[in-house]
């Protein structure tokens, strides 16, 4: 069954049940997010960047349990061209909506009424909820809500969705959607193709409460999710055949490019007539700020120094001090004393007592390394983590880093993805749908199983390198980045397709909310403790039968030509690439209980490769799902031999130097 009937279906279950479905609709990082939480109670994961929201979120309104809430991937542009807003029309096309709220940006007016302009077309009653008017207010704009409302024909309410403002006057104003009036005509030759394509589609594929006429302008756009959707109806292919016959009759530019020309032209127009900017506000600090940060000299440095804090906070505070207090002065000293004593005391099978506080007990080893070692490492990185991503920062990285992923075929977009990656690299794969092509896609989900860490794993690395020096952590930094930069050069070489050229949306540069922070912060901390508790206790049991049977001694064995001749590392290091298999931050965590076995080189060397090493069973998992098993498997087994090329040959250069 495909993906558009299994929505059919779900509308129609929704329908007969009584429900109103109402799709809150806007462009990436307009607060809908924000929003939807607001009006449902519901909380999906809000970032201060585009690509936060890649599937459709659906929860029964606070205010209405009757009605039903769509949180809809953000839009750069209709007709749709990436994932996200193919997945947005798809909602358009297949849900029983019967109220959209448009959420558009109070200071960014006229991009939201390019998307208006086209909204418009459809024939859903409609809302808008003009959102950050508080940080509009900031930079001097102020929007006339009540002309702009005379204009649409629709109500218009101004909302701060991250403080709550304007909620109940939204909610009222739902009972009073209109069906908005157009806000252009295009010109007469545009509108002699409109006028022939929607009589086509009104009298051979009508459809249940979309006009003909959105239906057409979007499929003279080439929207791809409206041509599928035509080639379902028993006269659609024709019909698509007859339309495509009509678009060289339009004049020298490509239709799409004229149609988004005019709409934007009557955006600006409207915008210019209901809104204001006052002189010399709009030079704040927050715009300032951001526009170093995208700076192609000073953007750079303030990259290096933010990476540095980050650093110091997570490599040196998180890892050395939090990580002391734990791991040596409380579970080393006084908790893991005691349940040794406990277990042997009261159990009196030796393999049992041994497999609880052993060398690799479940609590010595497993409940230590996630409690005592991970989750002081892993917190101090979320929130790090979450105050870049709140602040906006993450997305300006995609302008800095657009030159340099120009030389692997990819544009700056794909760093959003690498940046998501940095907390979880199975989420991540997820939200390469924002990527525009499956070249990119593929490309980049490469990248990431390769070289990107997750924040389980980063926390690790900035931990043992950070309490060496932080020239170790440089190195290993480079050489990830090297790694990176070569592999993306030559996977953009062997996969064939074309670069897209970067179109993104800045958010603003804002102090972080504490409250989002935090309550992101709190979220990955439980996902911490549901996933990766019991993946380290399976990955300790692994260990424990490996060593009980004699297997690990032989592994270790075996590996040392690899492990100890080529990477220069320790025999016991071997244990840390099979724990490895399981989850590269388990790992790097057997690595970092080394530590003390492990000089400058050795360190290094060891948390390069292992860095490289196989993905997490999840991302596995993950990647399976969106490429594919065959393309997983070729991409297995091009990591593994690489992880260990890498060590091997960093390992001997910098024995060169060191």
């Amino acid at each position: 069954m495909t993906q558009a009937t299994l929505t059919e279906h779900a509308s129609l279950a929704a329908s007969e049940s009584g429900t109103t479905t109402l799709a809150l609709v806007g462009h990436p990082n307009v607060g809908k997010s924000v929003l939807f939480h607001r009006l449902t109670g519901t909380y999906v994961n809000v970032s201060n960047y585009p690509g936060t929201t890649v599937e459709v979120a659906r929860a029964p309104a606070r205010f209405d349990r009757e009605m039903s809430l769509l949180d809809t991937p953000g839009v750069l542009a209709l007709p749709s061209r990436s994932d996200d807003e193919r997945a947005t029309v798809r909602a358009l096309l297949h849900e029983d909506l019967r109220l959209i709220v448009q959420v558009g940006d109070a200071k960014n007016l006229r991009r939201t009424l390019n998307l208006t302009a086209l909204l418009a077309e459809l024939g859903v009653p409609m809302v808008m909820a003009l959102n950050m008017t508080d940080e509009a207010s900031a930079r001097g704009v102020t929007v006339d809500a009540s002309a702009l409302a005379e204009a649409l024909g629709v109500p218009v309410v101004a909302t701060v969705a991250t403080g709550g403002e304007g909620i109940a006057p939204l909610t009222d104003a739902l009972a009073h959607a209109r069906h908005p009036a157009a806000m252009l005509r295009y010109d007469p030759e545009i509108e002699t193709v409109i006028g022939q394509v929607t009589a086509m589609i009104a009298a051979r594929a009508p459809h249940p409460r979309l006009t003909a006429r959105g239906l057409a302008i979007l499929l003279l756009g080439h929207d791809a999710e409206v041509q599928a959707w035509l080639a379902t109806r028993s006269e659609g292919p024709a019909l698509l055949a007859e339309v495509g016959a009509l678009a060289p009759a339009t004049g020298r530019d490509s239709l799409p490019a004229r149609l988004a020309r005019e709409r934007g032209r009557a955006a600006e127009a409207l915008s210019r007539t209901v809104s204001q900017q006052a002189a010399g506000k709009d030079r704040s600090l927050s715009l300032l700020v951001g526009q170093v940060a995208v700076h192609r000299i000073w953007g750079w440095p303030m990259l290096l120094a933010v990476l540095y804090v980050v650093y110091l906070f997570v490599g040196d505070f998180g890892a050395s001090t939090l990580v002391g207090l734990l791991e040596e002065d409380f579970f080393g000293e006084i908790l893991n004393p005691a349940v040794t004593t406990l277990v042997q005391t009261h159990i009196t099978v030796a393999w049992i007592a041994d497999l609880l506080v052993g060398e690799y007990g479940l609590w010595t080893m497993g409940m230590t390394y996630a409690l005592a070692l991970i989750l002081p490492i892993v917190t101090t990185f979320f929130l790090a983590f979450g105050l870049l991503e709140d602040s906006g920062y993450f997305t300006r990285l995609s302008v800095i880093a657009n030159r340099m992923f120009a030389a692997i075929g990819l544009n700056g977009r794909a760093v959003l993805p690498m940046v998501l990656g940095l907390g979880c690299v199975t989420m991540a794969t997820l939200t390469t749908r924002i990527l525009h092509t499956p070249r990119e896609r593929l490309i980049t989900i490469f990248l990431m199983a390769l070289a990107i860490p997750c924040s389980a794993q980063l926390g690790v690395v900035l931990g043992l390198l950070g309490g060496i020096s932080f020239g170790a952590t440089v190195i290993w930094a480079g050489a990830m980045v090297l790694v990176l930069l070569s592999a993306g050069w030559l996977a953009g070489k062997l996969v064939k397709g074309r670069r897209v050229p970067l179109v993104t949306e800045l958010p603003p540069m804002r102090m972080p909310v504490l409250g989002n922070v935090l309550k992101k912060t709190g979220g990955r901390l439980k996902w911490y403790l549901i996933e990766v508790i019991p993946l380290f206790l399976l990955g300790t049991l692994i260990m424990f039968v490996l060593d009980r049977t004699g297997a690990l001694p032989w592994i270790i064995e075996a590996g040392k030509p690899l492990v100890t001749g080529w990477l220069g590392l320790p025999p016991e290091a071997s244990a840390a690439f099979v724990m490895g298999f399981l989850r590269r931050d388990f790992g790097a965590t057997g690595l970092f209980a080394l530590s003390h076995q492990l000089d400058m080189i050795q360190a290094v060397v060891g948390m390069v490769t292992i860095t490289l090493f196989v993905p997490c069973i999840a991302s596995v998992m993950m990647i399976v799902k969106e490429q594919g098993v065959r393309t997983t498997a070729l991409m297995l087994a091009m990591i593994m031999p690489t992880a260990f090329f890498v060590g091997g040959v960093l390992n001997h250069v910098l024995r060169l130097f060191f």
